[in-house]
């Protein structure tokens, strides 16, 4: 686990599914396993994405099924990754060990 914590991410390099998570969760402030739009948004803020507040804004509304406010469970995290994809052009790979 210590290195995820090293992760250097940017959206121009490529990364598995689970260093998505692995970064995502360096942002999860209050560790309760869930992500917040604020979370998200200080997430996007670290690859100083333009507009991050309104990327975040965005992609938890695609992403974020239940409508509690929280990337919360697999689904959600799964619709983020492809939010990532196409609007950030993350290159996030599928776990191919």
């Amino acid at each position: 686990m210590a290195i995820m914590n090293c992760l250097q991410v940017h959206p121009s390099y490529e990364m598995t599914v689970d260093e998505f998570k692995a970064w995502l969760h360096r942002f999860d402030n209050d560790h309760d396993g869930r992500i917040s739009r604020e979370e998200l948004e200080d997430a996007l803020y670290s690859l100083r994405t333009w507009f991050a507040w309104w990327k975040a804004r965005q992609g938890m509304k695609g992403a974020d099924t239940n409508k509690n406010g929280l990337i919360d469970n697999n689904k959600e995290i799964e619709k983020l990754i492809v939010y990532a994809q196409q609007r950030l052009h993350m290159k996030i790979c599928q776990n191919d060990w």
